[in-house]
């Protein structure tokens, strides 16, 4: 739990209108109410139980629902079913009859590291860290419906209105770095996958704990964080003076009211946003980084502004833009980077819902992700933070083993693959296996939740899962509801 400020001892007793008067009445002042509101705090003095593993995350979902069996989970038996009628020996209901022929992995698998983990061609770039990556091939959903499954990943909950789990993480935890966020999101340059802001708002914890959303090359990364170019009339003088002003009011305001939680988590999120306008700038100028880390991620050409449409050569440069951009957000102490890949709805799709067709939908994605996730890795590496970072890799579910329309395969809630790497994992594991055809876990008394990926999770961050709760409508919430195991084979 985070520790409370200590308090004059002449302060005590002092009714909290008293107390903030007493200590200046300033937005420091109001801001550290806020952390003494106990709506605002971790409940349970256990929610740190130990020393953490890790000390930031950067999550990596693959929105539209990524392939296993083609990038990760190589099924041999599917190469001499290939083109067969399909057969699961119980009745299966797909989200759009994908119950065609069985449809072999559409790339080759190769092996790769110590480990010897078999990989599909497209992604073979991570090939060289599979030592460092702990997968599990037997994570299921508890939906086959691309919102549903999204949100369950993402916030916990099938259904909206529930804290992201960088969210929990920055409400756990706080902030490394008062300059910048906590919780950062980089969509894909396209879209938002299904949900749009739901799946990184804070929903019923203190608004501060959002995602702030930037777009890594974009002309504005940040929206609104300078003044627009109508208003050349703004100067550095009027700036502070409007500021001073702002928070004279938000103090008459705070005035009359105790604890309104709503008014310092805006107060905060103004203050966040003004002392971004000096840090913002310098964490996304990838022009600062040296010519020997842009040729690591394929970036030595320089930062570019993505066009409205993108050839698929282009995939790697943009997702390994956001991945050097989240590298420069952690090392300056952003807690949780979340990288959302593939959320286009134009034809032929450039998302991971490859109905009609694996290779021309997943080919540049999957290779794209891969160059800039295992230049990510490395640079990690290099830098020493791989250490105390997570990565984890995810989907909202996997995809049949049968094909659909001859090239696509429809929807797997049944089983689909995680994979996590970085501090505090056990490297060149496999944990979870899914059956012959990867239909589903071959143990399907036992699969693996996302329940249980986000309890190892908050447990290398140093936090109990099952304390870290909040109070809302009479519950004590938490991001694992009432589910969650931590994964302690993939732990080192």
């Amino acid at each position: 739990m985070r520790k409370s400020a200590s308090v004059d001892p002449g302060l005590a007793g002092l009714s909290r209108r008293e107390f903030l008067r007493h200590s200046g009445g300033g937005l420091g002042g109001i801001a550290l109410s806020s952390m003494l509101a106990a709506e605002s705090m971790p409940r349970g003095s256990a929610a740190l139980l130990r020393a953490a593993k890790c000390k930031r995350v950067i999550h990596l979902f693959m929105a539209g629902a990524a392939s296993h069996l083609d990038l990760f989970d190589y099924k041999p038996l599917l190469e001499k079913l290939d083109g067969k009628p399909s057969d699961f020996g119980e009745p299966v209901e797909t989200f759009q009859d994908g119950l065609g022929p069985w449809l072999k992995p559409v790339w080759p698998f190769a092996p790769h590291g110590q480990c010897g983990k078999l990989l599909g061609e497209t992604v073979s770039p991570l090939g060289k860290h599979v030592d460092r990556m702990a997968f599990i091939h037997n994570v299921v959903s508890k939906s086959g419906v691309h919102s549903q499954a999204t949100l369950l990943q993402a916030t916990g909950f099938l259904l909206p209105g529930f804290p992201g789990a960088g969210c929990w993480a920055s409400y756990g935890l706080g902030s490394l770095n008062e300059n910048l966020p906590t919780f950062v999101v980089l969509p894909d340059h396209r879209g938002f996958a299904s949900n749009g802001v739901k799946n990184w708002d804070a929903a019923f914890l203190p608004s501060q704990h959002s995602g702030t959303v930037i777009y890594p090359g974009a002309a504005a990364p940040i929206a609104d964080l300078q003044p627009h170019r109508a208003g050349d009339f703004i100067t550095e003088a009027s700036e502070r003076d409007a500021q001073a002003l702002l928070a004279q009011l938000n103090r008459n305001h705070a005035a009359a009211r105790e604890v309104d939680s709503r008014l310092f988590a805006r107060i905060r999120s103004y203050e966040l946003a003004a002392r971004m306008q000096l840090a913002a700038p310098e964490a996304m100028d990838l022009k600062a980084e040296p010519l020997h880390v842009l040729k690591l991620y394929g970036l030595e050409r320089g930062p570019q502004q993505w066009p409205k449409e993108i050839n698929d050569e282009e995939e790697a440069f943009y997702f390994a833009q956001k991945c050097l951009t989240a590298r420069r957000l952690l090392e300056r102490g952003v807690r949780f980077v979340q990288i959302w890949s593939g959320n286009d709805n134009s034809f032929p799709r450039r998302n991971w819902d490859s109905h009609e067709d694996i290779r021309r939908d997943h080919g540049p994605l999957s290779h794209g992700m891969a160059v800039g996730t295992a230049a990510l890795i490395e640079d990690l590496a290099q830098r020493g933070m791989l250490m105390d970072t997570l990565i984890l890799w995810t989907t909202e579910f996997g995809r049949m083993p049968s094909s659909q329309g001859g090239k696509g395969r429809d929807h797997n809630p049944f089983t689909f693959t995680n994979w996590l790497c970085g501090g505090g994992i056990k490297g060149g594991v496999t944990h979870g296996e899914s059956d012959e055809w990867g239909y589903k876990p071959l143990d399907r008394a036992n699969p693996t939740m996302g329940y249980d990926i986000h309890a190892t999770m908050l447990h290398l961050l140093g936090i109990d899962h099952q304390q870290l709760t909040f109070r809302h409508n009479g519950i004590d919430r938490r991001l694992t509801d009432v589910h969650g195991h931590v994964i302690q084979p993939i732990l080192s």
